[in-house]
């Protein structure tokens, strides 16, 4: 194995050698790699080193006041603003490229549409959706500083990642798993659902996991929709503020920098864990259908 991987190693000197654009191609990914790793080992790095220490139990109490500043109602805020979001947009968002890679035809003139539509709210600012959010479901709606404001706000910013994401993932399903199915009797419902969507759980994860994260670190959006009151809401209607404005409210403040420094330090854990989490079911989900 050593021999092989030796001359295999040659083997790719000697083509660098010859042709050193190559090699130059190789060294800049190597390095970009690199820098890539190496600004994200210090990004951790130091929120960690400015967070931990001002971590502390009164910071995890259940009500927030001047005094403790506890986050808790922020990351419950967090938890509830994410499940909203996903519960809106997730099914629009997978069934939508369900229909443009299974039903639509390639030749379609409503998905050079619709891709040119998601692909436009991909590049638009969180600040617009925001200003979007306050000036239609806040003001014209009428429902105020709320948590579904917020929600519906987030969902409308995540909806093209997740059907973007989805329709990649469908398209990379092989078309004879599909053909195989056929010719067993199944029909084109039953295809989907047991034959195809199984096989990108993984693809669709990863954009409800990018989703997910989008969710916990916005703050633009969510000023202007579900406002900055640091409290529990009673239901939906009420607002609240998430971790990420919570951070954000801290820090502007300049009173509390340092515990908007532990509030970093958490909401770093919970991104990492919450990929953590969705790594692994999709890692059972693939084994479970295998």
């Amino acid at each position: 194995m050593d021999a092989i991987n030796a001359v295999t190693w040659k083997d790719k000197l000697r083509g660098y050698v010859k042709n050193p654009f190559s090699g130059f191609l190789f060294v800049i990914v190597v390095l970009a790699a690199l820098i890539t790793f190496a600004v994200l080992l210090f990004l951790i790095s130091y929120i960690l080193v400015r967070g931990i220490p001002h971590l502390n139990l009164r910071l995890f109490e259940w009500e927030y006041n001047t005094a403790n500043v506890s986050m808790m109602p922020a990351i419950i805020n967090t938890v509830i603003m994410v499940v909203l979001a996903l519960i809106l947009a997730g099914p629009l968002g997978i069934f939508s490229a369900i229909y443009l890679v299974e039903y639509a035809g390639s030749g379609n003139k409503l998905i050079k549409a619709v891709r040119v539509t998601t692909e436009t709210l991909s590049g638009i600012p969180s600040i617009v959706f925001g200003l979007f959010g306050m000036l239609f479901f806040v003001m014209a709606l009428g429902w105020g500083f709320s948590m579904l404001a917020g929600a519906f706000t987030l969902s409308i910013m995540i909806l093209p990642l997740i059907m973007r994401t989805t329709e990649e993932a469908l398209m990379s399903v092989p078309d004879s798993y599909r053909e195989g199915s056929f010719a067993l009797g199944a029909g084109k419902l039953r295809t989907i659902f047991r034959i195809v969507l199984p096989s990108a759980v993984p693809g669709i994860l990863a954009g409800v996991i990018l989703s997910i994260g989008r969710v916990v670190g916005e703050t633009a959006a969510l000023m202007f929709t579900a406002g900055t009151i640091a409290q529990i809401p009673h239901s939906v209607m009420d607002s609240g503020r998430t971790l990420a404005v919570h951070m954000y409210a801290l820090a502007n403040e300049g009173l509390h920098v340092n515990q908007a420094s532990a509030t970093g330090v958490v909401l770093l854990v919970i991104v990492i864990t919450i990929n953590w989490l969705s790594g692994f079911a999709a890692k059972r989900l693939v084994k479970g259908e295998n």
